[in-house]
């Protein structure tokens, strides 16, 4: 073989080799902005409630001011976190007859990478103080006593979808 040959050869893999790494990162890519697109009727920085995988509303912070504010004490640094529960957010705009004890509701956070997945059950249940607390910087956090959201690291940051899913 001659040194021409071998150096097409090695050419030709290089740029297989990178013809793949591109065509993953485009995927990747395409899923992420997939993900983070929201129908065009949904206002931005509002975040939008899909029931059964279809857009049913969408809110903003400040369409929950006319709600009442709960508040809480959590366990790990002893500050008060006071916001909106989320199953009077949810309420205000999901008919509850949709709403059964093991209808599942999955709050996420598409720049995070974070999720909470919650039912019914515990959502409605007022000892288990499941609220949006506002952030420093205007997004919602979703917040609560229950074990798998009663510390900072599980909290879901910058929420911007909430999904409810019926059996």
């Amino acid at each position: 073989m001659s040194q021409r040959t071998r150096i097409l050869i090695g050419v030709l893999i290089l740029i297989i080799i990178l013809g793949v790494f591109f065509s993953i990162d485009y995927v990747q890519y395409w899923k992420v902005t997939a993900a983070q697109e929201t129908p065009s009727d949904v206002p931005e920085s509002s975040v939008p409630i899909y029931v059964n995988g279809d857009l049913d509303a969408s809110f903003t912070p400040d369409d929950l001011d006319h709600l009442g504010m709960e508040s809480f004490v959590e366990a790990e640094e002893g500050k008060t976190e006071e916001g909106w529960m989320l199953r009077d957010v949810l309420l205000l705009h999901v008919n509850e007859e949709l709403l059964s004890p093991d209808t599942v509701i999955i709050v996420s956070s598409t720049s995070r990478g974070k999720s909470a997945q919650l039912t019914w059950a515990e959502v409605r249940e007022i000892e288990n103080m499941v609220l949006f607390d506002l952030s420093g910087r205007g997004t919602l956090k979703l917040v609560s006593r229950l074990d798998k959201l009663d510390t900072r690291d599980e909290w879901v940051q910058d929420v911007d979808k909430i999904e409810i899913e019926s059996p």
